[in-house]
């Protein structure tokens, strides 16, 4: 599929492209709005997330949670990681590494609390919110709708493209 809306695609590519914009600034509200609410929450810690970890590396992440100067990062991190991931998504600005950076987060949410710990199926909200993040990687649509687009025509202008 052609990364850029143009002329020459079809409608199926166009619709498909479409459908993927769409999936980017769903994935991007969620992250700002998950980031936002744990901001504006001031009893928040992800201390309580970390302790419940029981699966690979639960003794690395009961010791983020252990150590107050580590758990201050750990939760600025995941804030600050969820609100300027989310703000890219929604902007197209930067998609395409927001959106590893976004899997990598999510993937690490996935790893410290698996379903399937506590009986439950395989594939939760994380895992399947890690695949989209991996499919708006390969498929940058900041370069159809978003700021990435303006930022390469910007470019192909300087360039004298």
């Amino acid at each position: 599929m052609n990364n850029k809306a143009g002329i020459g695609q079809s409608l199926s590519e166009k619709s498909a492209m479409g459908v993927l914009v769409i999936l980017r600034l769903v994935i991007g509200y969620h992250l700002l709005y998950e980031g936002m609410d744990k901001l504006f929450n001031p009893q928040w810690t992800s201390a309580i997330f970390l302790l419940q970890s029981d699966w690979l590396f639960a003794g690395f992440f009961h010791f983020l949670a252990n150590s107050p100067a580590l758990l201050s990062v750990v939760n600025f991190i995941n804030i600050w990681g969820q609100i300027l991931i989310g703000f890219s998504l929604i902007l197209g600005l930067f998609s395409s590494k927001s959106a590893i950076f976004g899997a990598v987060m999510i993937l690490s949410y996935y790893i410290a609390a698996p379903p399937f710990n506590g009986g439950n199926i395989f594939v939760d909200r994380n895992l399947l919110e890690f695949f989209c993040l991996l499919i708006i990687y390969i498929f940058p649509t900041g370069n159809v709708l978003g700021l990435d687009m303006l930022i390469e025509k910007y470019r192909m202008q300087k360039n004298g493209r």
